[in-house]
C-alpha cells in the first residue's frame, strides 16, 4: 500500500523542514533585526495564551507543570511559565541540567539564564529534574503539562534526564501541550525512536513543520495549532 503524501500546506501556510525554519530564524535576525530574545518572548506569550484557551480560560489557580530542555525550546517554555504565573497559575518548572563541558559543570545559554531569572521573579518555582525533584508529584497534581524539552534542532533518541522526564510525563497521563514539536518526534519525518511525547495539542511556532503533518504522526501530535510569533509575512510565504 503506497504511503500517503505529505501535505505541502496546512491551513493556508506552507509546510517547512526544520532547516528551512532555521533559515527563517536567521533571516528574521539578519534582515529584520528580530533577536532571539524577542522571538522567544513572542513565542512564550503565544504559548501561554494557547494554554489559557486549552483550559477554557480558567488559568488562575490552575496547577501547570512546564518541563524545559537546555536550549531554545526550554527558553520558550520559561517565558510561557512566566506569563502563566502572571495570570495567576501555580507554575512549577523542571529543568534539565546543562551539559557538562569536559569535566567542568555546564552552563545554560545567556537567553536561558535571563528568562529563568524573569520566571522566578514572577513567582515560578524552578528546580533541576532529578530523583528528589518532586516531578512525579507535581505531574500528578497538574491540570496540564507543557513539553518544552526538545525542539526542531534535536535528533536521535532522547537520553539521560530528558528520557526520564518524557517517561514521567507519559506515566502521569495528563494532557500535554507540546511546544513546537512533541519531544522525541522528528520534525521532518514524523517518526520517533521509541521515546516520545503523545500530545493533546502541538503548539508549533511560525509555520507547520513537515513531520507534524505526516499521517503517521497524528497520534503523537494531537491537535496541531500554528502560533504566530512575529515573523514578517514575506518570510512565511516561501515553501521549503
Amino acid at each position: 500500500m503506497p504511503k500517503e503524501p505529505i501535505p505541502e500546506s496546512f491551513e493556508g501556510l506552507p509546510v517547512v523542514t526544520a532547516e528551512r525554519m532555521r533559515e527563517i530564524d536567521r533571516m528574521a535576525g539578519d534582515k529584520y533585526g528580530l533577536t532571539t530574545m524577542t522571538l522567544m518572548e513572542n513565542a512564550g506569550k503565544a504559548v501561554s495564551e494557547a494554554t489559557e484557551r486549552f483550559l477554557g480560560g480558567k488559568v488562575s489557580g490552575a496547577a501547570i507543570v512546564v518541563c524545559c530542555g537546555r536550549g531554545a525550546n526550554g527558553g520558550d517554555g520559561l517565558v510561557a511559565a512566566r506569563y502563566l504565573a502572571q495570570k495567576g497559575a501555580s507554575v512549577k518548572v523542571f529543568l534539565c541540567s546543562p551539559r557538562k563541558d569536559g569535566g567542568k559543570p555546564g552552563v545554560y545559554p545567556d537567553y536561558f539564564i535571563a528568562n529563568l531569572e524573569k520566571a522566578k521573579l514572577a513567582g515560578v518555582s524552578a528546580v533541576e529534574s532529578g530523583p528528589e525533584s518532586g516531578l512525579a508529584a507535581a505531574l500528578a497534581a497538574a491540570a496540564v503539562v507543557i513539553d518544552a524539552l526538545l525542539g526542531t534542532g534535536s535528533a536521535g533518541k532522547p537520553a539521560g534526564a530528558i528520557h526520564h522526564m518524557i517517561q514521567e510525563i507519559n506515566r502521569a497521563k495528563k494532557p500535554v501541550l507540546a511546544l513546537d514539536i512533541p519531544s522525541g518526534v522528528h520534525p521532518d519525518t514524523g517518526y520517533h525512536s521509541g521515546v516520545f511525547i503523545n500530545a493533546a495539542q502541538t503548539l508549533t511556532l511560525g509555520l507547520p513543520k513537515r513531520g507534524l503533518v505526516t499521517p503517521h504522526a497524528q497520534r503523537n501530535v494531537g491537535e496541531l495549532k500554528v502560533l504566530e510569533i512575529g515573523y514578517p509575512a514575506e518570510l512565511l510565504r516561501v515553501k521549503s
